[in-house]
């Protein structure tokens, strides 16, 4: 069976490189434990009612976690998926003992590294990797220190979080086929390559590219290296329309919601717009190469598209959307609301309502 990568080097490798949070006491902590777990209640009533989506299934509760562990968590659900396809790929054949040590060490450094960088930039996140139907993680260190840079208060920054993360487990969770789509498409794109060697080889100098955006973002390197046969652009393609979709409409609902339960909503989105464009070079040069910068404008593209599909069609009609996956938007409709609903409800549906 071949080692593609030292897992359990990956994770100390994260917790090692990884930044410490914000001085907090043990009673401070405890109380934004408690309160993020009480929000995300509250956050889960809210979504439900402004989307009328709720859970077809049963999910486990929220995890509150510090960057050490949102690490450990990413890591044993990409150990979930690229362990059994490294294996079809390679035949379960094993490398030369010195080629497996050696290079499944170096990635795991490598993979260890991009995660930490990462574990101190995130808030939260729906990990649909390492479990059916999937756990919504909150970085508490993260929320913290942000909330404090950007002067929020804290209970209505809390709140507004978890709303769109909320929004993002109601995504996998009310639409229960989500997540095999996602992971079916993840294949695909694994499918779509020229040749198991490969595509391994180019697993790795994807992992190392992203490893080097941090270390040196003078790096002229692009993970899109990775991305090579017209069968997998055609899957990348697909994949970009449904992650646009998704963060814009957690984007969509947390605005949505946010003016009628947190009071300082608007300040909040203003000041946090501002901390997304800002950054001196160093932080962009490693948001680019991370694909940080496209997430970036998803958010924006998503939310103006499903903005203008609830405008035409109401909530009712947006939600037809996840009716199955030939309804999801395509790459081309995202910058088109009026082309998705033309063709999911007819041309004549394709104009805004009054109001």
């Amino acid at each position: 069976m071949a080692q593609f990568v030292d897992w359990d080097l990956a994770a100390a490798t994260a917790g090692a490189l990884g930044k410490s949070g914000p001085r907090v006491s043990y009673a401070e902590a405890t109380d934004v434990v408690g309160e993020l777990r009480r929000l995300t209640g509250e956050a889960a009533g809210h979504v439900a009612d402004y989307t009328g989506l709720r859970s077809q299934v049963a999910h486990p509760p929220v995890k509150v976690v510090d960057r050490r562990d949102w690490a450990a968590a990413n890591i044993a659900g990409l150990r979930e998926v690229i362990t059994p396809l490294v294996n079809r790929l390679s035949g379960d054949k094993r490398p030369g003992p010195l080629t497996e040590a050696i290079g499944s060490r170096l990635t795991g450094v490598q993979a260890g590294t991009v995660l930490a960088y990462l574990s101190g930039r995130v808030l939260g996140q729906y990990e649909v990797f390492s479990g059916d139907p999937g756990q919504l993680l909150l970085v508490a260190p993260n929320i913290v220190e942000v909330e404090r840079k950007l002067g929020c208060d804290p209970r209505d920054f809390r709140l507004w979080v978890c709303l769109h993360e909320v929004t993002h487990r109601t995504q996998f969770t009310a639409v229960p086929w989500m997540r095999a789509y996602f992971l079916g498409e993840v294949q695909a794109f694994v499918d779509a390559s020229q040749g198991g060697e490969h595509l391994l080889e180019r697993l790795r100098r994807g992992v190392a590219t992203l490893s080097d955006a941090v270390k040196d973002p003078e790096s002229r390197a692009s993970v899109l290296d990775i991305v090579q046969t017209p069968a997998q652009r055609a899957v990348l393609d697909r994949l970009t329309a449904l992650m646009t979709l998704l963060e814009g409409h957690a984007e969509f609902v947390m605005d949505g919601v946010g003016p009628q339960v947190i009071p300082s909503v608007e300040s909040i989105r203003a000041a946090f717009n501002r901390r997304r464009e800002s950054g001196n070079p160093l932080e962009k040069a490693i948001r680019r190469l991370l694909g940080i910068e496209v997430k970036m404008r998803q958010y924006a593209e998503g939310r103006k598209f499903v903005h203008g599909v609830v405008d035409r069609v109401g909530m009712e009609g947006f939600n037809k959307i996840f009716g199955s996956p030939l309804t999801l938007p395509r790459l081309e409709e995202l910058g088109d609301p009026d082309a998705w609903v033309a063709r999911v409800h007819g041309p004549a549906a394709a104009t805004p309502t009054a109001g």
